[in-house]
């Protein structure tokens, strides 16, 4: 007897799949389609670089004329919007598509329940809601940039063992994980859209912040500067790559015309201003609105301590990925999280532990914001 596949393992498929396109398909989700038919694979599309082509007009034109009688598996609602393309659900009509399994709705008002509608219509047989949970996960920061105008932000923090990010003011700087965990590091920042970092970690660190890993060397990913009052030297490693990495400093809003102008000609990188807070510093919430209005959906940071706290502060961090050494510090240093803002991450009203495992003598533990 032969074992039909659920649509349930199809869909994990359809997201492992669309989960290639994530960090490159902004300002688009990345959404993974499958074609399936008499239970064998006949197509797969996976949302294209800059958010074109979507995944299921890549899967129908792989497919052809074995699309007709097909059934489509798509981790997010076809689009019903005419956009630089005509919608996808009129496309999928069109092909002859039998059946439609989507993970989840596309909170898009654009799209919302019109492009099941538009199947509906068209005579295919429509299920929705097939690993809804994981979907969400994936399409976060679409999701949040649609509905509350700021993209998915995934906080990591680097720790040693007793709880310290950094040395003492003018130590040298703290070597706290292992190269299993670094690689780590920038397979997230390949994963996302953006990495962000404050003034002070730009000044202390002076980092690269590009995916360094064998093969991927060219995926470039906007990094981002939280900088009210652009102090970030024209002479640093970081400034030195802002020519030919998309480099963007996130200003204060005070900030005067001609200052712009002259740090712009000195660093090659772009300027946004944003407000402040109370404090003078930038307002966290206007940050991250300026990265949507740029179809920024994901954010990587790797900030100090007082962005983290201020992101977490605000409630705007999604996830945490918390690296912890082996080794104590065991000396006067800067903590990772002062107590209140752990207080916040260990609070399981907003936070939950999602897992926790080893990458060598390294621990890794991701936290998920409780919606």
């Amino acid at each position: 007897m032969t074992e039909t596949i659920s649509d349930e393992a199809w869909m994990d498929a359809a997201l492992s799949f669309g989960r290639r396109a994530l960090g490159r398909c902004a300002p688009n989700p990345a959404v993974g389609a499958l074609l399936v038919k008499d239970g064998t694979l006949v197509a797969r599309g996976v949302t294209g670089s800059g958010g074109r082509p979507h995944a299921e007009t890549q899967a129908l034109q792989a497919a052809g004329a074995a699309a007709r009688g097909a059934t489509l598996y798509a981790t997010l609602e076809p689009c019903a919007h005419r956009g630089e393309t005509p919608p996808c659900a009129e496309a999928i009509v069109a092909a002859g598509v039998a059946r439609v399994v989507t993970a989840m709705q596309d909170p898009d008002p654009r799209v919302s329940g019109k492009g099941h509608d538009i199947l509906r219509a068209g005579g295919i047989e429509v299920v929705t809601g097939v690993r809804e949970a994981a979907a969400r996960r994936d399409h976060l920061g679409h999701m949040l940039r649609v509905t509350q105008g700021r993209p998915m932000v995934t906080l990591k923090l680097a720790q040693t063992r007793d709880g310290f990010a950094a040395g003492a003011p003018h130590d040298p700087r703290l070597s706290v994980t292992g190269p299993l965990a670094d690689a780590q590091t920038h397979l997230e920042r390949a994963a996302h859209d953006a990495i962000m970092i404050g003034a002070g970690t730009a000044r202390e660190d002076d980092p690269l912040l590009t995916v360094r890993l064998p093969g991927m060397e060219d995926q470039l990913r906007l990094r981002v500067v939280i900088d009210g009052n652009l102090t970030l030297s024209p002479g640093s490693r970081f400034a030195a790559l802002a020519r030919t990495v998309p480099t963007l400093v996130i200003a204060l809003a005070t900030t005067p015309d001609d200052a712009v102008e002259r740090f712009c000609e000195a660093t090659g990188a772009e300027v946004a201003r944003v407000g402040a807070d109370p404090l003078g510093r930038v307002l966290p919430p206007a940050a991250l609105a300026a990265l949507a209005k740029r179809g920024v959906t994901r954010v990587f940071c790797e900030g100090g301590p007082r962005l983290a706290e201020s992101l977490l502060a605000a409630g705007l961090v999604d996830i945490v990925m918390l690296h912890t050494g082996p080794k104590a510090f065991g000396g006067a240093g800067r903590l990772a999280l002062r107590p209140a803002a752990r207080a916040v991450l260990e609070d399981t009203q907003l936070y939950r532990l999602t897992d926790a495992f080893e990458l060598g003598p390294d621990k890794i533990t991701h936290y998920e914001k409780v919606c």
